[in-house]
């Protein structure tokens, strides 16, 4: 499987799960320490932990630590890559959709 491929598998994997949108909307308001995102959650800080490390290994998250602080940020790149995957699927019914349309279009036009 071509390593593009594994890359956006990793990412929709990441997002599939409900607890990990949620720490990735978290994140999208700016950087925060590890027990302040687990805070909230309903989770161990153990399992925010794991479920950090499978968004970085998405390349969806980056995290990092300094002194006794690991303090997480959203990695734009991650979603970018979501974003084109989805925007080239968009795009490729689009052509398909206006295809569909004119053809209807010519065969009413042909109607009458």
């Amino acid at each position: 499987m071509p390593s593009q491929q594994v890359a956006i598998d990793r990412v929709f994997h990441a997002l599939g799960d409900p607890t990990r949108r949620s720490i990735v909307e978290k994140l999208s308001s700016g950087p925060i320490s590890v027990s302040r995102l687990a805070k909230p959650l309903e989770i161990t800080l153990a399992a925010v932990v794991q479920h950090l490390r499978v968004l970085e290994e998405s390349g969806l998250v980056r995290t990092e630590k300094i002194g006794r602080v690991r303090t997480c940020r959203i990695e734009p790149r991650g979603l970018t890559l979501a974003e084109r995957w989805i925007s080239e699927r968009r795009s490729l019914w689009e052509r398909r959709l206006d295809r569909l349309g004119q053809f209807l279009v010519e065969e009413d036009e042909g109607r009458s």
